[in-house]
């Protein structure tokens, strides 16, 4: 069975505009980085919007809840911004899915060259396939269960939380 990826957006997917100096989006990345890869998964990829996180809303989470609720595959990723990545993350995980579900996403836009994204979603691809059902965040080679996990906006890693 196939790995479905649903696309939201983030920095993931976005480019530069050299007129404005401002980041856009136009197109998502990750055939192109599955190619890059040499990917051999059978994935199956849907963009369900472009965004960046922190432009999300309650509907835009409950879309990709949805969709992770009605497409037959077991494995998910979604590759997503990281400032809310978080909170979509709590979303679907108390919506106690039989499905794995990893999220991912760049601190450095793909387009730059120099990005994290290709080997967090090659990580997250991994771990959509080895962990047990449930819903992950998976930066940096690490993954991190939904409901322990954080995002350092000092350090701009992800951690798990602290009590």
């Amino acid at each position: 069975m196939s790995i479905r990826i649903f696309i939201t957006g983030g920095t993931f997917d976005k480019e530069y505009d050299e007129i404005s100096g401002k980041l856009f989006f136009k197109d998502t990345h990750i055939s192109e980085m599955l190619k890059l890869g040499r990917s051999q998964l059978p994935v199956d990829v849907r963009t369900l919007m472009m965004i960046d996180s922190l432009e999300m809303t309650d509907e835009d989470r409950a879309l990709i809840l949805k969709s992770c609720q009605t497409t037959k595959e077991s494995c998910i990723v979604i590759t997503h911004g990281t400032d809310t990545m978080e909170q979509t993350a709590r979303v679907l995980g108390e919506a106690k899915i039989a499905k794995t579900i990893v999220l991912t996403g760049a601190m450095i836009p793909y387009a730059f060259g120099s990005s994290d994204g290709l080997f967090n979603l090659g990580s997250a691809l991994a771990f959509s396939q080895s962990l047990p059902h449930g819903v992950y965040v998976a930066m940096n080679g690490r993954y991190f269960n939904w409901e322990n996990v954080t995002k350092d906006k000092s350090s701009g890693k992800f951690r798990e939380k602290t009590t």
